[in-house]
């Protein structure tokens, strides 16, 4: 039987499915009225655009988007100048605005631990490549510019 890698699109859509989970089975407390629920669809705008411009960011100096792929580059401009992980930002973002959409207190717990999870299982990995493959020049990018802010 063929075993399947968990990566961080596969973590983002099950995201999306416990967000919507939690709504309908949880129906706690509202933290969004009604009226204000369609801001959640203006949320992924700024997401696709800042996942778009970090991918191109990546494709342009020739080095990977696979989280399991060794860095040919360090890239810090684009988004890389305001935060070391724009894509997994922009997913974070995506979830806040189906968060919005729903507007239950459940699915807003999600996204940070959404953020954590993605930090343990992909993040730190990352960073280890990063600082092997770059060393000083990765450790003073990492002072200038947050993991995620």
């Amino acid at each position: 039987m063929r075993r399947i890698r968990l990566v961080p699109p596969i973590c983002f859509l099950l995201a999306i499915v416990l967000q919507v989970a939690l709504d309908r089975l949880l129906p706690g407390p509202e933290m969004l009225d009604a009226s204000w629920r369609w801001l959640g669809l203006l949320l992924p705008v700024p997401a696709l655009l800042l996942a778009a411009t970090a991918a191109w960011a990546l494709v342009r100096r020739r080095t990977t988007l696979n989280p399991f792929g060794t860095p040919s580059r360090l890239v810090t401009d684009g988004p890389f100048r305001y935060t070391r992980n724009p894509v997994y930002l922009a997913l974070a973002c995506l979830l806040l605005g189906v968060a919005t959409g729903l507007g239950s207190l459940a699915a807003f717990l999600v996204v940070p631990a959404f953020a954590r999870a993605i930090t343990a299982g992909f993040i730190r990995r990352e960073e280890q490549a990063l600082s092997a493959a770059f060393g000083p020049a990765y450790a003073e990018y990492c002072r200038r510019v947050g993991r995620w802010l």
